[in-house]
């Protein structure tokens, strides 16, 4: 079988989950005797290849054009989807203007305001965008899922929201869980000296400082305590007032290490006792299913995914609310860690496991 990965053009120039999803997902697959190419070009030859997989909807200015070439050379269409608005945040924490502005419109219009914006900076205009002027930012996306023979979302509650918001009848779907890489996140060398002991028993949150990630209100929360913050991520250049606001909040005990590296981070998992992800959305936050594979107890709020992947094992919170995060931060930090809830991720949330069910979803619309 030979597949070709297509996605946002500036995937490599602005990674994010989609591109660490896709990346993982070729690896996998090409273990399991997949050719799997990439190409983020909007009319490629698809000659040589038995079907083209796009990834996220969220940007169907690219992938739009990607799906018309597909089309055009009668080649199926597999979608992984990673869809979820951010219109709670937009409204509720955004702050500025543009809150304001979120307010009166619907959560397509604000996404279309967003994604006319953001291209204009980045001068990425192309006939995709033109398209979106003329037809919406849902149109796109409904004409997207219109040709899509196979949803591959990252959970079945993903994909009800795809098929409610977009009125799908007779879909096919394979839930794909999001994973973690277990030769990385595993105990194995706990003999080895940790260069992160220091931060013994702290809370951490892996992410990006942002507002969707609600990092003011998590300071906030940690604010004239005993806990040991610990942030890890890069800063956002799109909020650098609110990233002021964060630095300016925190306190002693808050320590920001800036991006660091995956093997670095393993180690600093080791050493926390809680992992902190209060999203706005989350479908399901990779940190978090790191995390609790290397052993802490995970904070985590209910907007999203989140549940499907964590049910009860995970402590929940309120982004929006400062007790509400220091409450579910005191019971996770007094809970002792299930070790049912890392044996779950280590065997249901895994690359292996992405790989084989993106194949069953390939083998699903290739037989018909």
């Amino acid at each position: 079988m030979k597949v070709l990965f297509q996605s946002r053009t500036n995937l490599f120039d602005a990674p994010g989950g989609d591109m660490v999803q896709m990346l993982k997902t070729k690896e996998f697959l090409e273990k399991l005797g997949v050719t799997v190419d990439v190409s983020l070009e909007f009319e490629p030859d698809l000659k040589d290849y038995d079907l083209v997989h796009l990834f996220n909807l969220m940007e169907p200015q690219d992938i739009y054009r990607q799906m018309i070439n597909a089309k055009k050379q009668n080649k199926k269409i597999a979608l992984s989807t990673i869809y979820g608005l951010y219109t709670e945040f937009e409204r509720k924490a955004r702050g500025g203007i543009f809150q304001k502005v979120a307010n009166f419109l619907s959560p397509y219009q604000i996404n279309y305001l967003k994604t006319l914006i953001k291209h204009y900076f980045e001068k990425r205009f192309h006939k995709g965008v033109f398209k979106m002027i003329y037809k919406g930012y849902y149109g796109l996306m409904k004409e997207i899922v219109d040709n899509t023979s196979v949803f591959l979302p990252n959970s079945v509650s993903e994909m009800n929201r795809v098929a409610t918001e977009f009125n799908l009848k007779n879909y096919t779907f394979v839930s794909i869980p999001n994973a973690i890489d277990k030769s990385v996140f595993t105990d194995s060398d706990t003999e080895k000296p940790n260069k992160y002991s220091e931060f013994k028993d702290c809370i951490l949150c892996a992410a990006r400082i942002e507002g969707r990630k609600s990092t003011l209100n998590l300071v906030k929360a940690v604010k004239e305590t005993n806990y040991k913050l610990v942030l890890v991520g890069k800063e956002s250049q799109n909020q650098k007032k609110y990233v002021e606001q964060v630095h300016e909040e925190a306190g002693d005990n808050v320590t920001f290490l800036g991006a660091i590296s995956h093997d670095d981070l393993r180690d600093l998992y080791k050493v926390a006792k809680v992992h902190v992800l209060a999203s706005w959305m989350e479908t399901p936050g990779l940190s978090s299913l790191e995390a609790a594979a290397m052993g802490c107890n995970i904070v985590v709020t209910k907007k999203g995914d989140t549940y499907d992947y964590f049910e009860d094992y995970a402590f929940y919170c309120e982004p929006d609310d400062i007790d509400s995060i220091k409450r579910a931060i005191d019971r996770a930090y007094n809970s002792t860690f299930n070790p049912k809830l890392k044996e779950k991720i280590l065997t249901d949330y895994i690359w292996e496991k992405t790989a084989q069910e993106t194949f069953k979803g390939y083998e699903l619309i290739l037989k018909h």
